[in-house]
């Protein structure tokens, strides 16, 4: 699962089939080339389609709220550091599953991404908390937080070199936990485990941020962009899940069962989005400007600052 919800690293379509190219005469031959997985018609290719692009909607979906938190730099009012929080820890669920399900480097790659933007978004607001507050510990922060992403990116050319990761065809372990093999149950419970407390963890993340919007009154601050990106990248994925043919032997309803985390936390997290829009609407008339509300914010740091 993955974020805003962000989806896990590859589409529903590429997770089923484990083979070489001669177990898969008909299938689409740059899924398999690619992906080393066989999608055998339209649906599947659909589905593979939609998948990838919400990759991108999620990949997207932060640079507008770094310029916007840049641009007017009251990140620390517009943003819930709870938001931060959760949407972080569940993209370290999903880094974590990705070790546990020994998935391809370009999932592992993926999840590392994911990790990284939620710690420069978390850095940005660290940043403008402390600028804000008028405290002396700016530079110091900046330091550490350079000092975090260079270690973090550091360990991504190791990532390849992991035992665990080897690119082998034969061998793919699916686009998420809930995909491993019925000769592994101990990884489908954990994988479900993980999948369920990351979709809760995304879910609830919004509650914080609407309360945050409804308390100040406005939506200043914040990057509308950042939510409709993952509004499309969680409509995309649930489509691409929906789509995507069901296992030989498996019904309808049981491959939906099986996909019910992930599809509860990314459709539950865009009618939280939905809200979230709302509020966009009903804030936009009459909301102090950004550079208003900054000075009011620096003449009131005896009050405290809420997140």
């Amino acid at each position: 699962a993955e974020p805003g919800l962000r989806a896990s690293p590859l589409p529903p379509a590429m997770a089923s089939w484990r083979g070489n190219g001669s177990d898969c005469p008909n299938g689409s031959r740059w899924v398999l080339e690619v992906f080393a997985e066989c999608a055998q018609d339209g649906r599947d290719i659909a589905s593979v389609v939609l998948g990838l692009v919400s990759i991108c909607c999620f990949a997207a979906a932060s640079f507008p709220q770094f310029y916007q938190a840049c641009k007017t730099g009251i990140m620390d009012r517009a943003l819930s550091i709870y938001f931060l929080l959760g949407w972080l820890g569940g993209d370290l669920l999903n880094l974590i599953g990705s070790f546990l399900a020994n998935q391809l480097p370009l999932q592992v790659y993926t999840a590392v991404y994911y990790v990284l933007a939620d710690l420069v978004m978390l850095s940005l607001y660290c940043y403008y908390k402390a600028k804000n507050q008028g405290r002396g510990f700016v530079a110091p922060i900046n330091v550490a937080c350079l000092f975090c992403l260079l270690g973090a990116a550091s360990t991504v050319p190791l990532l390849g070199r992991a035992p665990g990761l080897a690119s082998d065809s034969t061998a793919f372990r699916g686009r998420s936990l809930l995909s491993a093999g019925p000769e592994e149950p101990e990884s489908k419970i954990i994988g479900f485990t993980i999948g369920s407390v990351s979709s809760v963890l995304y879910l609830c993340s919004r509650l914080p941020q609407i309360y945050t919007n409804y308390q100040r009154k406005s939506t200043a601050g914040v990057s509308y962009s950042l939510f409709a990106l993952v509004m499309l990248g969680n409509l995309l994925y649930g489509a691409s899940v929906l789509l995507k043919n069901p296992d030989p032997g498996q019904g309808e309803g049981d491959y939906v069962l099986h996909h019910l985390p992930w599809l509860i936390g990314s459709l539950g997290v865009l009618s939280l989005d939905v809200v979230i829009s709302f509020q966009f609407l009903a804030y936009r008339r009459g909301q102090p400007g950004t550079g208003e509300e900054r000075d009011a914010l620096l003449g009131g740091q005896g009050n405290g600052l809420d997140s």
